[in-house]
């Protein structure tokens, strides 16, 4: 249920009002924007009365909201939300880059590779210390030790880190890191989701293998409704009948669909989507143009030796002249 209050309702009534309603056992959102303020009711809200809080004079409209997300939903929150990572932001206009390796091998790649992409105009510096790999054979990344070499390479450039979690026991490795990313094997990986409610840190988390956009958005919902709020949704390609030329599909209408429905920023990752390094410029591209607050692009110092995924990571050198066709297009879609 959703109450939009008018603008001239003072404080004093509009805490007198969210009391009450959390007496009644509800959950209160409050979304203060430039006009108006919404309250959010999350809950049972068969046993509200919607004429009474209809009457009151300070209430404007009082609305259900028959989808299942309710906290991650734009009518509980019309303006964009914005997130603030270290010294970065993204959403409510603040477009954001994400790059770095798929996985942190050595002190001296993960520090080059964020000078470089720093250089180029990336905002955050990405790297896997945990790697989720189909095949127990293949390199699972260093763990803590990937995380201890991926802060000398913050402190060496000022960039703030997004880093994946795997397992929830592994949560006390990650206090000093900025984003804490959930990957798609994990998106649905409930109690993970519920822990990291609990947690004061930005949610970076991906779109499933075959995930549908409501099965995302409800998982957004379990770290949202156990309290954290900052919350980034990543598309990152779904799995279809195309896999030979393609890794995933990158489901572009993805990006209009989520900033209808949610006010959450939606990052796109071409790297993982395409698998290959040569479409994930035009993908890129394509997503900025489609409106997506922010990318998320492997790069790799020496693509062909990569312990991991080196086909889709660019170097830093193309990774550079991407970025700057990236800024242009956002540059001629400003208004």
């Amino acid at each position: 249920m959703i109450a939009v209050l008018k603008p001239n309702a003072s404080p004093e009534r509009v805490e007198h009002l969210i009391h009450w309603l959390k007496e009644q056992g509800l959950g209160v959102h409050v979304s203060q924007g430039e006009f108006q303020t919404v309250l959010g009711l999350i809950g049972n809200t068969a046993k509200v009365d919607m004429e009474m809080i209809q009457s009151l004079d300070i209430v404007e409209s009082v609305t259900r909201v028959s989808d299942p997300f309710k906290a991650v939903n734009r009518q509980f929150h019309p303006d964009s939300s914005e997130i603030q990572a270290g010294s970065a932001a993204i959403g409510r206009g603040h477009f954001a880059l994400i790059a770095g390796p798929c996985s942190v091998e050595t002190e001296e790649q993960i520090i080059y590779v964020a000078q470089q992409v720093k250089a180029a105009g990336a905002h955050f510096l990405r790297g896997g210390a945990f790697k989720p790999r189909t095949s127990p054979y293949d390199f699972q990344g260093l763990g803590a030790e990937g995380i201890r070499l991926l802060l000398e390479a913050k402190k060496a450039t000022g960039l703030p880190i997004v880093t994946e979690l795997m397992d929830i026991r592994n949560l006390d490795l990650f206090e000093e890191v900025d984003v804490i990313q959930v990957g798609a094997r994990n998106t649905q990986n409930f109690d993970m989701l519920k822990e990291l409610g609990k947690t004061k840190k930005p949610i970076l988390l991906k779109r499933g293998l075959a995930g549908t956009i409501k099965e995302l958005l409800m998982s957004a919902e379990y770290i949202m409704a156990n309290g954290n709020e900052d919350v980034i949704l990543c598309e990152r390609g779904i799995r279809t009948y195309e896999s030979t030329y393609t890794r995933n599909t990158l489901d572009l209408s993805a990006i209009p669909v989520l900033k209808k429905l949610t006010h959450l920023p939606v990052v796109v990752d071409p790297s993982h989507a395409t698998g290959h390094a040569d479409l994930v410029e035009p993908m890129a591209m394509a997503a900025v143009a489609a409106g997506a607050d922010g990318l998320m692009i492997e790069v790799h110092n020496d693509p062909p030796h990569a312990l991991c995924d080196g086909a889709q990571s660019l170097t830093p050198e193309a990774f550079a002249a991407t970025a700057k066709k990236l800024f242009r297009i956002r540059e001629a879609m400003e208004p």
